[in-house]
């Protein structure tokens, strides 16, 4: 194993963990900035209010999403064991 396989193997590993997380992220910043706008627009000032709209949201798209974060899961995992199986 050289260090250009060593980075390819890193870039991808980073390039899942971002794909991976994204459809996760994505609604709890939606949720979270739409609750922010409307504490600012009526002045409640309530911490908790925003911990379960933000749950459920990214429970709801991690459903949706689920099949998609497990194939780029699943074809990082594939690609790491080809390269452990020809020995870099």
């Amino acid at each position: 194993m050289n260090e250009a396989d060593a980075l390819d193997l890193v870039r991808s590993a980073i390039w899942t963990i971002i794909v991976g997380a994204g459809p996760a992220i994505l609604p709890a910043m939606i949720v979270g900035v739409t609750i922010a706008l409307l504490q600012a627009l009526t002045q409640v000032q309530e911490v908790t209010l925003t911990f379960i709209p933000k749950i459920v949201a990214i429970l709801v798209m991690i459903i949706v999403a689920g099949p998609f974060i497990g194939g780029q899961i699943y074809a990082f995992t594939a690609l790491a064991y080809s390269h452990i199986e020809s020995g870099f």
